[in-house]
């Protein structure tokens, strides 16, 4: 997988790039017949996109207005991934993965869970322990002790569940997932906080979650900079989905 570094970029035309890219990758793997009725001579890489975003409010498919409390001056886009809304600006690493899933033989949740776990190996190299909570994708960390690698649990004794996010005041969202597959291929991915003005998302239900806290890296007290949390990610991305 062919990685690059592309700094920070407008959100519209990265999507845009991304459905292309998608698109031509399809088309090179034999999906589909050019216009002329023979298939291109190229072979095109997968590859992997590193960025970030001017501040940004994305919604996905599953988007409802009313999780948009106060856009103000941000922008809205409306785009095909999967999920809510969710916020993308600068301080913030955000990864496209640009991957078909056939030929690498696995579904769409394990290269969810693949796509978290690299997030979580990531977090681990600047010592701090991420969480999964099922049926909310994304990763999570303690706000009282976030280096802590006890489980997440609900009221129940058992891992904790989507159902009890909006009632939680002792956990943050600390990387935020959505993705689109098409033809067999990736796109969209996932969006690590590493240092950035987190006020944005007040302005609105980070991932349809009323009153769901939202932080980064600085606030869990890592000093790291973000060529530095970008290279890890990409190196854990490149290794978990292989």
């Amino acid at each position: 997988m062919q990685v690059e570094f592309k700094g920070l970029q407008p959100y519209a035309p990265s999507f845009e790039a991304m459905q292309a890219y998608v698109a031509q990758l399809a088309l090179s793997r034999g999906d589909f017949l050019s216009e002329n009725g023979t298939l291109p001579a190229q072979d095109l890489r997968e590859v992997l996109w590193i960025c970030e975003h001017p501040p940004v409010f994305t919604q996905g498919l599953a988007g409802k207005a009313e999780h948009v409390l106060m856009a103000g001056d941000i922008p809205v886009v409306q785009t095909n991934r999967g999920g809510q809304v969710t916020y993308h600006g600068p301080g913030q690493v955000v990864a496209y993965p640009m991957i078909d899933l056939r030929a690498r033989n696995y579904f769409v949740k394990e290269y969810v869970h693949r796509l978290e776990e690299a997030t979580i190996r990531t977090l681990a190299h600047f010592g701090l322990t991420g969480h999964r909570v099922r049926g909310a994708p994304g990763i999570y960390v303690r706000l009282d002790e976030p280096a802590s690698h006890a489980r997440l649990l609900g009221a129940d004794g058992q891992p904790m569940q989507e159902a009890e996010l909006a009632t939680r005041t002792d956990i943050g969202k600390i990387a935020a997932l959505g993705i689109k597959v098409s033809r067999h291929i990736t796109y969209h991915g996932l969006a690590l906080n590493v240092a950035m003005d987190l006020s944005p998302y007040e302005r609105i239900n980070p991932c349809g979650y009323a009153g769901l806290r939202t932080v980064d890296m600085a606030f869990c007290g890592v000093s790291a900079s973000w060529d530095e949390v970008a290279k890890v990610l990409a190196d854990k991305l490149v290794t978990y989905l292989g």
